[in-house]
């Protein structure tokens, strides 16, 4: 009788287990693949943002931008995307002009994948209390927008809506 018990318990834990690990969300380059591509936003305030996304190489993705101030660069925006054990990750630095670094060196602002529908992928800082959305708005466009939480609610507010290039 004690090792039926033993065998009842290693196969209940490993179903307990198994299920666990298929109900993680851990995103793939396709939840993102509709920001590959040139793009570009032009803001109220008359600055323009100029971004590529290449194509994903097996383990990572990489994006890039240019912040613009009328004619003169004012920061630059490296991003990213690997997939890790941890799923999906978006590492982001930022650069002044020089390339001079506005993170630590050697820590990049890290956001893990927290879902994905149709047209939009979310990702969250590891402090959880900031998300990233990017969503497809239409064929030449998408947005980049911030997620904070009001009354227990993700509210987003547009950062960038880029036009395809």
């Amino acid at each position: 009788m004690k090792y039926i018990w033993i065998i009842f318990i290693l196969i209940a834990g490993n179903s307990v287990s198994t299920y666990a690990q298929d109900t993680v969300k851990k995103g793939s380059f396709k939840d993102i693949s509709f920001i590959e591509g040139n793009w570009k936003a032009s803001m109220p305030e008359g600055r323009i943002i100029e971004a590529v996304w290449l194509a994903p190489a097996e383990d990572s993705m990489l994006g890039m931008m240019r912040m613009m101030n009328g004619k003169k660069t004012d920061l630059y925006e490296i991003l990213a995307y690997e997939l890790t054990e941890k799923g999906l990750v978006s590492l982001v630095k930022h650069f002044k002009p020089g390339l001079l670094g506005q993170e630590e060196i050697n820590n990049p602002n890290q956001y893990l994948f927290v879902e994905a529908g149709k047209n939009y992928a979310i990702f969250q800082n590891i402090s959880g209390d900031l998300r990233i959305l990017y969503e497809k708005r239409s064929m030449g466009k998408f947005a980049i927008a911030r997620g904070n939480q009001e009354n227990g609610k993700w509210i987003f507010k547009d950062l960038f809506v880029f036009n395809k290039e």
